[in-house]
């Protein structure tokens, strides 16, 4: 790509005209136009640079097409089209943006549990008082409690920070262990543990069960992939406390839901908060709908209104990158599938 070469970017997304203008600030060489809800053959013949959040031409319409920037953490929706798998196209994703409201989120229903939410409203529906509330409440000290995050990403690590402030013991899984530091992601200024030392002890990825018998909480961040598809199973279930309690925010089949379905209506966990499940929206007739130690939000804990200028934050940062021949932030890696 020459220095002076005009680059060709295209919005298939509804940005504010604020958005808008402080990306084409960043550079008088950046042609930024936006195309959303759909657009025109002719405009991606032309286009170097997609942001994207469901629109994917084939590779033959897109022959310019150099890096496609996504508008979400995941890629699960993406990673099966065939300009996603091109090789000499580069695919960057949002992760990084949703650590703090994510891991706010979790923190929110282990609180939730641990003192009985759920009970509390119940109860005030019925505008009823008990006759002891100490008894019937009895909070733990969060800060005698453990966590345990499987998957060590940008929001693993924003949550292991904020437990770790309340006086939490951490503890975490990650895919490789032999570096605990986070390399080449977006990162919002203050969060997270960009070194890795927060956590206690990190465990192999495949070992999770060690982890998960020493945890009242244990919270579900990392990706869905071949490898992570039911991580969470029954013998993960049956190495937990009966008093601990499950949070998923990853993705639904990275938890297998009946093997999770039964061993709530077991007693063999206490509990779970999901706010994602392996068909969405979920069904009504789902056993999950029914059962009274369960918390059930509709995949919302990604969002935030500041959604999109978060996101213009990460492309606007590759975009320079981008013009200055720098590795992009937060790239596609193939083989791992995230």
């Amino acid at each position: 790509m020459a220095e002076t070469e005009p680059v060709v970017v295209t919005l298939a997304m509804d940005f504010s005209d604020e958005i808008v203008a402080e990306l084409r600030d960043l550079s008088p060489r950046l042609q930024i136009e936006r195309h959303f809800p759909d657009v025109a053959h002719d405009v991606i013949a032309r286009t170097e640079v997609l942001y994207t959040t469901g629109y994917f031409p084939e590779p033959e319409q897109a022959p310019k097409l150099r890096w496609i920037q996504l508008h979400t953490a995941g890629v699960n929706h993406a990673i099966n089209h065939s300009i996603v798998q091109a090789e000499d196209i580069v695919v960057t994703s949002t992760s990084g943006i949703h650590a703090g409201n994510m891991a706010q989120y979790c923190l929110m229903n282990m609180l939730m549990f641990n003192y009985k939410m759920r009970l509390a409203f119940d109860l005030q529906s019925r505008a009823e008082w008990p006759d002891d509330p100490h008894a019937v409440f009895a909070p733990i000290d969060m800060d005698s409690q453990t966590v345990g995050i499987v998957g060590y990403g940008s929001i693993g690590r924003e949550l292991a920070r904020i437990c770790s402030a309340i006086g939490m013991k951490v503890l975490a899984t990650k895919r490789d262990i032999s570096s605990t530091e986070e390399s080449n992601a977006f990162s919002l200024p203050g969060l997270g543990d960009p070194s890795g030392d927060i956590p206690d002890r990190i465990y192999p990825a495949d070992t999770i069960t060690s982890m998960a018998k020493d945890c009242d909480y244990l919270v579900v961040t990392t990706p869905h992939t071949e490898d992570t598809e039911h991580l969470i199973d029954d013998a993960v279930f049956a190495a937990m406390k009966e008093s601990a309690v499950l949070v998923n925010v990853s993705r639904g089949a990275v938890v297998d839901e009946k093997a999770l379905i039964t061993a709530l209506s077991a007693g063999v966990i206490a509990g779970a908060a999901l706010d994602v499940f392996e068909e969405e929206p979920l069904p009504g007739a789902s056993p999950l709908w029914n059962l009274d130690n369960v918390i059930i939000t509709p995949h919302l804990s990604g969002f935030t209104r500041d959604y999109h200028k978060k996101a213009a934050k990460v492309f606007k940062e590759n975009l320079r990158r981008y013009l200055e021949n720098d590795p992009l932030l937060n790239q596609l890696d193939r083989a791992k599938g995230y």
